[in-house]
């Protein structure tokens, strides 16, 4: 997709519903329909998180930004995520708590996005986490300046690969809570994405699809 169909489709985008949950259960691994199942959210008294769902032009294209998170001792550990983090007392607003994280992980400045939509929350039940992406836009080319200690990598992703129905596959991968089950995946950058970042990723799909068609 060119940036400029992108950006002759946001005045369609700002007023569309999205798609909700139903978007998410697309990519949503068994394992995880079965959890949601069988716990009530509001018990496990969840923290809150934000995320940016970042385009921006490169040779032309749509690219969406996302980052490889290091090797480290948690359950997020190696995998493929979008630019965000934990919601803070400070951040007076979710989609404040995202922009904050996107300039803090990836360096680009919250007055080099304008966000276009608050999409559909998702729950992550092995870190408790309700996870809230934003749909944000960046009109000029991007210099990435990375955290170490949470990316190890920017994959810049033609927006393209994500719209292109050869990217979705299924997986068999092990996890932080289960080994050997079959996931459903996008094949994006060179890299599998699975999991809370595929059913994001999803809901975009579906609802870029919607709009092309509108």
């Amino acid at each position: 997709m060119t940036f400029e169909t992108f950006k002759n489709l946001i005045p369609k985008i700002k007023k569309m519903s999205i798609p909700g949950e139903s978007s998410h259960f697309i990519m949503a691994p068994e394992i995880r329909k079965r959890a949601l199942d069988t716990i009530k959210i509001s018990e496990q008294y969840p923290r809150n998180a934000a995320v940016m769902m970042l385009c921006y032009p490169k040779n032309e294209e749509t690219h969406i930004a996302l980052i490889l998170r290091p090797v480290y001792e948690g359950v997020h550990s190696g995998q493929i995520a979008l630019p965000g983090g934990k919601v803070e007392t400070f951040d007076d607003t979710y989609q404040t708590a995202a922009l904050r994280e996107t300039w803090e992980e990836i360096g680009i400045t919250k007055e080099k996005i304008e966000v276009i939509k608050k999409l559909t929350k998702v729950y992550v039940p092995p870190s408790n986490f309700w996870v809230h992406p934003f749909l944000g836009i960046s009109k000029g080319v991007l210099d990435f300046i990375l955290q170490e200690e949470e990316v190890a990598k920017v994959i810049e992703v033609p927006l393209k690969e994500l719209l292109n129905e050869k990217n979705v596959t299924s997986k068999k991968l092990s996890t932080s809570y289960a080994a050997n089950i079959e996931v459903p995946s996008f094949q994006l950058g060179g890299y599998t994405v699975w999991g809370a970042t595929a059913m994001m990723l999803s809901e975009l799909k579906v609802f870029l699809k919607e709009a092309m068609d509108v």
